[in-house]
């Protein structure tokens, strides 16, 4: 079995670790994860790392995403979508036009503070938000800076909006889709989610899990290739087993935190400098 990457589209109706449980079949092994969780009614992309790729999962974090969104006007839930508990309705009201819809989307654009929803997986006090939700524990979810690149509006009906969003890690849509009724005046929740971007993970490139099953291990992207976000530094050969070994390497070169490390163009895994030293942080065994 080889190691690598899979470029998942994960149907909508399952949890990111049920699509993972289901690639572990489709491979017969344990070593099975994901990077950046979809909620269960979310669709698109969602990389999958078999064997060895799941020590690079990390460095997926950081890679911007783009998603297509839904955003239903008129009721709000509390868990920010359909499958939540409606909280709010509003009869008879007045549809944004696209000017309005235009202005406010704009108005989200850069860094802006926004408040996950409580029916997430983020940790409060050692546990999982949506635990303490769904048993109506009271707690308050702490707000976080967040980079929206770019929302453009897609599409709009007499009850709904479709907007495609590029954004940076740790922005939640849910939220987005609340805040921006908020400004409207108006209850929102997320309709529909469709991530079509995690880095180079492309939804036209992604893959069904039948198409996983007919191609098998020819579906794995090398790990290398997935992390092209990260700069390259050619070691010299030499220095190979030095670097496998944790033992480090004088470079002339500028401090930097993450580097793919490339030798004899072979990727040995991912590398630092610090103060003129080149060392291993994780590597291919």
């Amino acid at each position: 079995m080889r190691d690598g990457f899979i470029n998942l589209n994960k149907p909508s109706g399952m949890t990111s670790h049920d699509a993972v449980n289901h690639v572990r079949r489709i491979f017969s092994t344990r070593k099975v994860g994901h990077a950046g969780t979809l909620d269960p009614q979310a669709c698109g992309v969602l990389p999958i790392a078999i064997n060895q790729a799941t020590k690079f999962i990390e460095y997926l974090a950081d890679c911007d995403k783009s998603y297509r969104a839904e955003i239903l006007f008129g009721i709000s839930t509390d868990s920010g979508d359909l499958d939540g508990k409606i909280i709010a309705r509003a009869e008879n009201f007045h549809m944004p036009t696209t000017d309005e819809l235009n202005a406010i989307l704009k108005s989200f654009v850069g860094e802006i503070e926004q408040k996950p929803p409580k029916f997430s997986a983020i940790k409060i006090h050692g546990r999982k938000a949506y635990d303490l939700a769904r048993k109506n524990f009271e707690f308050d979810m702490p707000r976080r800076l967040v980079k929206i690149s770019s929302i453009e509006l897609v599409d709009l009906d007499k009850n709904s909006a479709t907007i495609e969003i590029d954004c940076g890690k740790g922005t939640y849509v849910r939220s987005l889709a609340i805040d921006i009724g908020e400004r409207l005046n108006l209850p929102t929740t997320l309709k529909n989610l469709i991530r079509l971007r995690v880095g180079d993970f492309d939804l036209k490139k992604s893959l069904t899990f039948d198409e996983i099953k007919k191609f098998g291990a020819d579906c794995l992207l090398p790990i290398e290739d997935c992390l092209k976000h990260l700069p390259i530094f050619e070691l010299n050969e030499r220095r190979i087993r030095a670097f496998l070994n944790g033992l480090p390497t004088t470079v002339n070169a500028p401090d930097e935190k993450l580097l793919r490390i490339i030798s004899g163009g072979k990727f040995l895994g991912i590398g630092r400098i610090e103060r003129g030293e080149l060392r291993s942080s994780k590597i291919i065994v």
